[in-house]
């Protein structure tokens, strides 16, 4: 079952997190077709929030199509996002496994590698600054 470990000074809102938490658990496969939620008294007795935030969160799920409340049983999962890519033991999720273990050698924390997977991703997919934007930014002297 899912635990969800919410940060309340990170800015996120408190369903976002569940949502983004819940998507993926369904993206590793922690979460199978048929699986069900923890109820919204479950998630509220170990995380002390609102329960209509848990029920925020579970009808965003629901309206994405990931997850089917059933009354009086609880809420479950109708589909999967996993692919065999990210599994456990799949080669990707091992060769990132061995860059991270060296980057943390290298001496970078945990920040500095979310920090350079996230620029990395956003360059592949075209979502972050390219090197003009980047260098729009700076004086003559630090290009």
């Amino acid at each position: 079952m899912i635990e969800y470990r919410l940060d309340r000074r990170g800015g996120v809102p408190t369903y976002q997190q569940i949502v983004q938490q819940t998507r993926q658990a369904l993206r590793l496969g922690a979460l199978q077709p048929g699986d069900r939620l923890p109820t919204a008294r479950e998630v509220v007795e170990r995380t002390a929030v609102n329960p209509n935030t848990v029920l925020k969160a579970y009808r965003e799920l629901e309206r994405e199509g990931l997850v089917e409340p059933r009354p009086g049983l609880g809420t479950f999962v109708l589909r999967s996002l996993a692919r065999p890519e990210t599994a456990e033991d799949g080669p990707l999720r091992a060769e990132l496994t061995a860059w991270v273990d060296r980057a943390r050698a290298a001496g970078l924390d945990r920040e500095d590698i979310a920090a350079l997977v996230a620029a990395v991703t956003d360059q592949r997919f075209g979502t972050g600054p390219g090197p003009a934007e980047r260098n729009a930014g700076q004086s003559e002297g630090e290009r």
